[in-house]
């Protein structure tokens, strides 16, 4: 456990029982928050809330929580929800799997949340996973979709991910 000015963050092991405990409220916040913007015309491409609770799990419980949540919260939003749809299912894999490698290794790198290591570890997944992306689909214009429509989900991730995790998830 690493503690900075009030935020405690953690790098929890597959033996411990609050990994799959904390793995398991982040899947359920990936699995409501899609359902409730999804409701708004394309509100998933511009607010990207598969990935939001994978960023919070993985930079404030570490990378194998980030990760269980990364790969869980996506197939079970396809398998229950038809949504993301089984077509672009790996390009989020891909992402939602950077993102919580990046932003646990952040969190332990730095042993500090702030905007600047947020936006980082944000900026980051999205440039990789475009790149896995533009691979997979050999097409640039559906690959830079996150940065040409998701800006707004980008930031509330910035923003609202660091604040969540340095103000709301204190303990």
């Amino acid at each position: 456990m690493q503690q900075t000015a009030g935020t405690k963050l953690y790098s929890l092991g597959y033996s411990e029982a609050r990994t799959y405990l904390f793995a398991a409220l982040f899947i359920i916040g990936n699995m409501l928050l899609p359902q409730l913007l999804h409701t708004i015309p394309r509100g998933g491409m511009i607010w990207l809330p598969i990935y939001f609770f994978t960023l919070v799990g993985s930079y404030k419980y570490g990378w194998k929580v980030g990760l269980l949540t990364a790969f869980l919260s996506p197939v079970l939003n396809s398998l229950f929800f038809s949504m993301p749809s089984m077509t672009v299912l790996p390009a989020i894999l891909i992402k939602s799997t950077l993102l919580a490698v990046s932003a646990g290794f952040a969190a332990s790198y730095f042993k500090k949340v702030s905007i600047e290591t947020v936006t980082i570890v944000v900026l980051s997944y999205q440039i990789a996973g475009t790149l896995g992306e533009w691979a997979l689909t050999s097409d640039f214009m559906i690959a830079i979709q996150d940065f040409r429509i998701g800006i707004p989900g980008m930031l509330v991730q910035i923003l609202g991910g660091f604040v969540v995790i340095k103000y709301l998830l204190k303990k």
